[in-house]
């Protein structure tokens, strides 16, 4: 599963190699020093076991991936029990939530084959990433390719299904270039639920005197058939992504870096017939932050920075609007005899009009023994309403200008057990209590949802995970979320999105690779949603994972079970995508 689970908890990767993190933290540190709870998954490694980002999403109970169609078609992505917008996805560490509305905080810019791996914070995480980090972070992380190759990638599979992949890096002394594109097309499952996903990128790394350059640019473009997905109508839709960025060094302690994004979307609710209702919203956003760090005596590190940010946004609903915020950050991070670590941190920020919110964190790990740990953590996070709360109105959803920014203070801790790499495991207790939580409610099923500030909310759950390295390359993973929330809103009220969280779910994996010929994966996992049945997917993929030619199969669903993230939007039953991917490189020829 190319996984490696809170402080390694859950990673299927069976050769124990430390892993650095760049999400949890202001500066890389190793996945076992983390003093946050931090999940990393290797997309690199096998990566004809997997067909989409939401593959590896899924393999941690404590991500709900709320999905209206295969291939991540409008996933909503939530952590820990948070709504969409509480959750926080990141590029390289830029924003790409929409400041339209968190339904696009999955619509990724790049090709899958472009990311090195996707790291997971779990928690509050607005100390370091500013706004709308309350439930956790995902960060989708890119990486200067190790070898000269081209792969080229071409699969089918029901519902109409066919997809053509490509890859193409070059690494030579101080260059590297890393160019990929995909395409995946379906006719749909069932009539207007069809989707055509298609993505391109280019990357390119120089190193010079200063440090290493990063460009990217990507861009996407992504129809689908939304029948039901806002209601009972044969809608459509159409998303459009554009992303550029420049890392740049400056010394060994210091860095610079930019970024640009421009999304689209396109809405119609009658397919056959635009003219009765449709939308187009266009929302930009600038980034910059310059950030350094200072080694000070007594391994003590000292990290700071400052991040600005501007959004726009241009709708036929929503209207003009535009605003801006800028952000000071500190932390300082302590090691002391190589068994307690400490980080205390904060960052103010500041919106236009003149508001401000100040989220501090303080983070310690302590190794009680020799492969036993005990890790704590509190911070404070907040989040923005998007334009969507602010200015959206149709006959059933109206916004609400005079929204409030919302606020969390979230609590977590408890150990991990590590002897000797073989038998990895760890117990999370964490509650978050929430603040002016900007909900839709309405009194009747008849009225339509209003946004407002609905009071508060707390959440309290368990996370457990443990994972055995066994022989022949084999890993295997438990791991099992436990949520309850309380929520507090005006009597007579009935609420839209915070009560869909899992309750309970529950995920097995296995991976393995026998004789180096062939690799496999299997996923069971079971969700129950609150005040609903429990229902289990059962995954299954195996490939070659060497040599010229590369064949795959991937079965998804395999108990072709009826379920449904969202309450009327069903998603598909048993899907069989196979194919086969060429790859020209030394290795490959190596070994054939």
């Amino acid at each position: 599963m190319a996984q490696q689970g809170t402080n390694a908890a859950q990673s299927p990767v069976a050769v124990p190699v430390e892993t650095v993190i760049v999400t949890g933290s202001f500066e890389p540190v190793p996945l076992r020093e983390a003093n946050r709870s931090v999940v990393s998954f290797d997309t690199a490694e096998q990566p004809l076991l997997y067909n989409s980002f939401t593959d590896y999403l899924l393999s941690d109970p404590s991500i709900d991936l709320q999905q209206r169609g295969p291939d991540g078609t409008q996933a909503d992505l939530s952590i820990r029990g948070a709504t969409f917008e509480q959750s926080l996805v990141l590029l390289n560490g830029f924003r790409v939530n929409d400041a339209q509305t968190g339904h696009h905080d999955l619509d990724i810019p790049l090709p899958l084959e472009a990311i090195s791996r996707i790291e997971v914070l779990r928690g509050a995480g607005s100390t370091l990433y500013g706004a709308d980090a309350a439930g956790g972070t995902v960060n989708f992380v890119t990486a200067r390719p190790k070898l000269t190759e081209l792969r080229l990638r071409a699969g089918a599979g029901n519902d109409g299904f066919n997809q053509q992949r490509i890859l193409a890096s070059y690494s030579r002394g101080r260059v590297a270039e890393q160019l990929s594109a995909s395409r995946d097309f379906s006719t749909g499952f069932e009539p207007d639920r069809d989707f055509r996903s298609s993505s391109v990128a280019s990357e390119t790394w120089i190193q010079s005197g200063l440090g290493t350059s990063d460009v990217l640019i990507a861009g996407s473009d992504r129809p689908f058939g939304a029948a039901g997905f806002y209601g009972n109508f044969p809608s459509w839709e159409r998303t459009k992504a554009w992303f550029a960025s420049l890392r740049q060094d400056l010394g060994k302690r210091a860095g610079a870096q930019f970024a640009y994004r421009r999304h689209s979307d396109e809405f119609v609710l009658f397919r056959d017939d635009p003219g009765i209702y449709e939308n187009t919203h266009i929302s930009q956003s600038w980034q910059g932050a310059l950030r350094g760090n200072w080694h000070l005596p007594r391994e003590i590190t000292l990290s700071y920075g400052a991040d600005t940010d501007n959004d726009l946004i241009d709708s036929n609903n929503l209207g003009h609007h535009a605003r801006n915020r800028g952000a000071v950050y500190a932390n300082a991070d302590l090691q002391q005899w190589r068994r307690v670590f400490l980080s205390v941190g904060a960052r103010e920020e500041l919106f236009s009009g003149g508001d401000a919110q100040f989220a501090p964190t303080i983070a310690a790990g302590v190794w009680v023994r020799e492969g036993l740990r005990v890790r704590g953590s509190v911070s404070r996070a907040f989040r923005l309403p998007t334009y969507t709360d602010l200015y959206y109105s149709d006959p059933a959803n109206v916004g609400n200008p005079s929204l409030r920014p919302e606020s969390a203070w979230a609590f977590e801790g408890g150990p991990e057990w590590n002897a000797t790499g073989q038998l990895v495991a760890q117990l999370t207790v964490f509650q978050r209590r929430e603040h002016d939580d900007i909900d839709y409610v309405r009194s009747s099923p008849t009225s339509p949802w209003q946004a407002e500030n609905i009071g508060s909310v707390q959440f309290t759950g368990i996370e457990t995970a443990a994972t055995w390295r066994l022989p022949r390359a084999q890993q295997l993973s438990l791991a099992y979320t436990w949520l309850h929330a309380d929520q507090q809103v005006a009597a007579g009220l009935t609420s839209k999105y915070v009560f869909n969280y899992p309750s309970n779910a529950g995920v097995f994996t296995w991976q393995g690779t026998l004789k180096d010929r062939l690799s496999f994966r299997t996923r069971v996992g079971v969700t129950q949603r609150i005040h609903q049945g429990a229902y289990a997917l059962w995954d299954l993929a195996g490939s070659r994972p060497r040599g010229l030619v590369r064949p795959y199969l991937q079965i998804t669903n395999l108990g072709n079970t009826r379920y449904a993230d969202i309450p009327g939007v069903l998603l598909p039953g048993r899907t069989v995508i196979g194919g086969v991917e060429l790859v020209i490189s030394r290795d490959a020829l190596r070994h054939p």
